[in-house]
């Protein structure tokens, strides 16, 4: 997947060095949390090596969302959905 996204990182699930682990820990929190609708995602930063975990709903998309919390919200791209 070749998607950039924008997220706030304190929404962050978690942040991890190693891929495997950030799937592992997004698997184990939808299960854990029962998450039907939407999907978590694993997302590498752009400029980064890590990889976050975040919940889809916490996208920032909406265009006046994204000029308001523009100092707060980072670029991501996305590496898989659960």
């Amino acid at each position: 997947m070749d998607n950039l996204i924008l997220f706030n990182p304190g929404d962050s699930i978690g942040n991890f060095h190693d891929y495997d682990e950030a799937v592992r820990t997004a698997q184990i929190y939808r299960e854990s949390n029962q998450i039907q609708d939407g999907h978590v995602l694993v997302v590498k930063g752009v400029n980064k090596t890590s990889f976050d975990v975040f919940l889809a709903d916490n996208e920032i998309t909406h265009l006046k969302e994204q000029t308001k919390q523009q100092n707060a919200s980072k670029e991501y791209q996305i590496t898989k959905k659960i």
